[in-house]
């Protein structure tokens, strides 16, 4: 009996179906299809028609690069970084002006407390109406009335007003959107299918964030102490709404608003009722103690030692640490679920953290201090990668903004917090001591790391 020809594997099976032609395809499969693919594309990235970053061989530059090769993701990171540079400056330009002509530092410390009050409060309502509206109808408007805030603020100090109007004045810059989550709602819009992708550019934005709050207060210092007292709030009040303006032109890359029938709809749920996110939240809360810690008991230690001036230069080594830290680890692929990692990147924070400490008690040289904060600072920018990622998943559709925006709200709490606590440490112990306060605090951020995960295994 004559056999049919050997059909080759590669060569389809054809066939009819009703008024369909079907192609089936029986040959050996490959594993992924790798071999059917250009190296450096991955799957979700070809169904997008964009090639994927993520390929082999490729270094930390060409993912950094191939990440702005996407269009649009220039144009609304330079307007971004405008935006976002004068949230380093504010709070050190306001207490340098206000210090400096109404010779009160507890006038300046109780009007900037008085903003940060305020932007607790406000900002996860703006951070709502972005979500509910859209990125540029709520930012450009709530970035005006910031200004008019600032602007207001320096004709009380040129007009010598009286003190209760700096407060009025300096609350009503509340209304500055978050930039850095509008920044990083972008990314998650447009990598919505390439996590790894999506790694890389929260990554780059906690970077950005490092570099934004390093050359910050000392662009604020210089141009307060070199021009006049009120140039660094005016630089700050002109960068935040040039950059605003650009960033919201970008419209390309703008997460689209839900449309009038969905925002009539049932909403989604509050973040914070979202399973997971009040631990988080917590976290974020202690992280900031950190943070808040640390720069106070460093400038009062600089300061008792006569090198009060370089404080700054000491603090923003730490800011360096963390944003190569933070460069570094978007490169690389953070192995297990961002849940699973927070709690070692809490723990390695705590580990570092005592450096500071040790470097104070047994040396007492800040030349020692700047290089232990060096170190220390590079278990930052990974920790605060891997909890925007999880507020990131854990926050509902539609609610993003809103989600990073109690994120940040938790930080600057746990921020003001922390400054109070180390200021009375440096005040009624010592400086040396003050650094047991960040330490401490991380070891907090460790145990509530810890609920954090076990609460996201808990059943629904």
């Amino acid at each position: 009996m004559p056999q049919p020809p050997a059909r080759t594997p590669s060569a389809p099976l054809l066939t009819v179906t009703a008024d369909s032609l079907v192609a089936a395809d029986f040959g050996p499969r490959r594993e992924d299809s790798r071999a059917d693919r250009p190296v450096g594309t991955t799957r979700s990235s070809r169904s997008r028609g964009h090639v994927g970053i993520r390929g082999r061989g490729a270094g930390p530059l060409a993912l950094y690069r191939h990440l702005f090769a996407l269009p649009g993701t220039r144009a609304f990171t330079c307007g971004n970084l405008l935006a976002r540079l004068p949230m380093g400056m504010f709070s050190v330009s306001a207490v340098i002006m206000i210090a400096g002509q109404r010779g009160s530092y507890a006038l300046a410390g109780a009007v900037t407390a008085t903003g940060l009050v305020a932007s607790a409060l406000v900002a996860p309502w703006t951070a709502r109406l972005v979500d509910r509206h859209g990125q540029a109808r709520v930012a450009v408007p709530a970035t005006a009335v910031a200004v008019l805030g600032c602007l207001s603020l320096l004709l009380c100090m040129r007009f010598n007003a009286p003190d209760w109007t700096l407060f009025a004045s300096y609350a009503a810059t509340a209304t500055t959107p978050n930039t850095g989550g509008m920044s990083r709602a972008r990314w998650a819009h447009l990598l919505r299918d390439d996590p790894a992708a999506l790694h890389t550019a929260n990554s780059f934005e906690q970077a950005a964030d490092e570099l934004c709050f390093m050359v910050g207060p000392v662009l604020a210092a210089f141009l307060c102490t070199s021009l006049f007292p009120e140039a660094g709030t005016l630089t700050g009040a002109v960068l935040l709404m040039t950059g605003v303006l650009l960033f919201a032109a970008q419209r390309s890359t703008e997460p689209p608003a839900p449309g009038r029938a969905a925002r009539t709809a049932a909403a989604p749920r509050s973040p914070l009722r979202t399973r997971g996110m009040p631990p988080l939240l917590a976290v974020c809360l202690a992280m900031g103690a950190v943070f808040g810690t640390m720069e106070v008991v460093t400038i009062a230690f600089a300061d008792a030692r006569g090198q009060q001036s370089s404080a700054g230069l000491v603090l923003a080594l730490q800011a360096a640490g963390s944003c190569a830290a933070g460069l570094l680890f978007g490169a690389l692929r953070p192995p297990g679920p961002a849940a699973r990692r927070l709690p070692w990147c809490v723990a390695a924070m705590t580990v570092l953290m005592t450096l500071p400490l040790l470097a104070a008690a047994l040396t007492g040289s800040l030349v020692v201090l700047a290089g232990a904060l060096l170190v220390a600072g590079m278990a930052t920018a990974p920790t605060m990668i891997t909890t925007m990622a999880l507020v990131q998943q854990r926050t509902p559709e539609g609610r993003l903004n809103e989600g990073m925006t109690l994120a940040v709200t938790g930080l600057l709490g746990g921020i003001a917090c922390g400054s109070a606590a180390g200021g009375w440490l440096a005040e009624h112990a010592s400086a040396t001591a003050g650094y047991a306060a960040p330490a401490t605090a991380a070891a907090v951020a460790l145990l509530l790391a810890c609920a954090t995960r076990t609460d996201s295994r808990a059943p629904h």
